[in-house]
């Protein structure tokens, strides 16, 4: 079966900048895929070559088994730019449909589902619209012609949790209709409820990939524990745990530590069974804090973390 997207080999230059170094990528058919890491690895890169916006330097980028500059390519793709341009001119009610015009739509009954599930005024202009209410625009724009690959970049970006949840919601259902997405975000709580399958990008370079519970349950978990206040706290004995990295007091005088923790915390739980503590919490890892700080040694040649991806120009729903 021809995958839906393949990336052989890609690096991709900005003079002498690399945005991307001999990535390998491969999305099957029939799946929600996450293309994450943080802002500036090289995934809106990569997406504008997918989209056919832009040339690798090396490499080849094919969608659908054909080139992403084929017209035929384009048509069966909903498209959300990072950063995405509207008339200013027009109301959206005129941008919806001059977008459905261009994509040849006809039956507009999910396109009005859509609007009114993300709550988008078709009768205000564009010009004055918020961020979030220019992302739900874009969204529904994406969606409404029920593409057989949706490609999102950062699709919740200015979004409130109620409309992310939405999103989500709708992203599951296109899912379950036989629709493949390509999700690219810096956010690892977004598209953990609904991919298949994760990539993580860092400095233009593949740390993982791999289906998501499982590079899920290998990334690293931060933990805070707070000890009664008459317990000797065990800061060498923690540190000594097989997983534990990063064990350091949050107040030099206080009782509450914290800790990264890789992998099973069966061993931490043993281990602090034989002390009395007050609290113990693990927050969400957000991606920094997980995959990228357990991959980090795994991507040799890694950029300096101050370099930046260049910001492309802003691009149109297609």
């Amino acid at each position: 079966m021809t995958p839906l997207i393949e990336c052989t080999d890609v690096t991709k230059k900005f003079g002498d900048f690399t945005a991307l170094s001999q990535l390998n990528l491969t999305v099957p058919p029939s799946v929600v895929y996450g293309y994450l890491g943080p802002n500036g690895a090289g995934k809106s890169t990569t997406i504008r070559m997918l989209m056919g916006l832009s040339r690798p330097t090396s490499g080849r980028v094919r969608v659908f088994g054909q080139d992403p500059t084929e017209p035929e390519v384009r048509r069966r793709i909903g498209y959300l730019p990072g950063e995405l341009r509207l008339d200013e001119r027009l109301t959206v009610g005129q941008t919806l449909t001059s977008w459905g015009r261009l994509r040849g739509l006809r039956d507009t009954a999910y396109r009005d589902e859509l609007v009114q599930r993300f709550g988008v005024d078709v009768s205000r202009k564009v010009r004055g619209l918020s961020t979030g209410n220019r992302r739900k625009v874009g969204l529904v724009g994406a969606f409404m012609a029920r593409p057989e690959l949706l490609i999102l970049d950062e699709p919740t970006n200015g979004l409130d949790p109620l409309m992310q949840q939405v999103f989500l919601t709708t992203v599951e259902e296109a899912r379950d209709n036989g629709q493949s997405v390509l999700l690219s975000s810096h956010i690892l709580s977004e598209v953990e409820r609904v991919a298949n399958l994760v990539a993580v990008l860092q400095d233009g370079k593949l740390a993982a990939s791999g289906p998501t519970q499982e590079l899920r349950r290998r990334a690293a978990q931060r933990f805070h524990i707070t000890f009664a206040e008459d317990e000797d706290v065990p800061l060498a004995a923690l540190a000594a745990l097989d997983g534990a990295s990063a064990v350091e007091r949050r107040r030099p005088d206080g009782q509450e530590v914290s800790l990264t923790w890789a992998g099973s915390p069966d061993a931490l739980l043993t281990f602090l069974a034989g002390h009395r503590i007050r609290t113990l919490t693990a927050p969400e890892p957000d991606l920094e804090e997980a995959f990228l700080e357990y991959y980090q040694q795994g991507v040799p040649g890694s950029r300096s973390s101050t370099a930046k991806e260049p910001s492309p120009a802003a691009d149109p729903v297609r």
